[in-house]
């Protein structure tokens, strides 16, 4: 048996231009579609190792942001927490302030109605008192009695000189006046003391039944009188400072 060797030549060109067909229309198309795909698999990776990264990195700040919300929420609800502690604290001072001023304030007004009503009963007392000493005089008034009163009224008016004779000027008369008519022993008696302090002087004596038991001395502006009523009002003013002192007294005891 012999061998074509122009058979085998031709195939073996055959062959030849069909791998170079093969690998210029079939292999290199696959080829390069597989470096294609192989590049976009490998960008796509990278994609997702970036987006990972940004998910990541979004998740590290939000966590940031959370923890930086949960420290200012903290700081917020303790400012919140002290404030409101400070307001309690001076609205319940401002409270017992006002509690201790309203105690103050009733505690001066039980103390003044306390003096009020003390002095009240003090000032009926010695209005009964009063009362009793004028009843008593007037019952016990008589010429002994303003006879004796003007014995007693010679030594006033001594007492009273410097201040008699500015007010009395020149007066030329002295007018006593009484309640009943004086024994003629007394209007001597007056006479004599009147003129060892006003050389001068007439005397003249009145009796006056509207006037109050007791002796009255008119020289000029000059007046003196020594009456029932005088001797009452001198024991009301003596009693009205007494009254007086002790509320003051008892004001200071109070205040204390």
């Amino acid at each position: 048996m012999s061998i074509d060797w122009i058979t085998v030549a031709a195939q073996i060109a055959n062959f030849l231009v069909l791998v170079w067909l093969l690998k210029r229309f079939l292999y290199r198309p696959i080829l390069d579609g597989i470096d294609a795909r192989e590049a976009e698999i490998k960008e796509r990776m990278q994609e997702a190792v970036d987006a990972k990264e940004q998910a990541q990195a979004v998740e590290q700040s939000y966590h940031e942001k959370a923890q930086a919300l949960n420290v200012a929420q903290a700081d917020l609800t303790e400012t919140i927490r002290k404030t409101a502690e400070e307001q309690r604290n001076v609205l319940l001072a401002e409270a017992q302030q006002k509690m201790e001023r309203d105690h103050a304030i009733w505690q001066a007004h039980l103390d003044d109605e306390a003096r009020k009503y003390t002095a009240k009963m003090h000032r009926a007392g010695a209005e009964a008192l009063l009362a009793l000493t004028r009843k008593a005089l007037l019952d016990l008034a008589d010429e002994t009695l303003e006879g004796r009163m003007g014995h007693h009224l010679a030594g006033k008016i001594t007492a009273m000189e410097p201040e008699l004779r500015r007010a009395a000027g020149q007066a030329a008369e002295a007018v006593v006046t009484s309640h009943e008519d004086l024994p003629a022993t007394v209007q001597k008696d007056l006479t004599r003391d009147l003129r060892a302090v006003f050389p001068q002087i007439a005397v003249r004596f009145e009796s006056d039944d509207t006037q109050a038991p007791g002796l009255v001395v008119r020289m000029g502006g000059a007046q003196v009188a020594w009456t029932v009523e005088s001797y009452i009002d001198e024991l009301d003013a003596l009693i009205e400072g007494q009254l007086a002192l002790g509320s003051d007294t008892q004001g200071h005891q109070n205040v204390r």
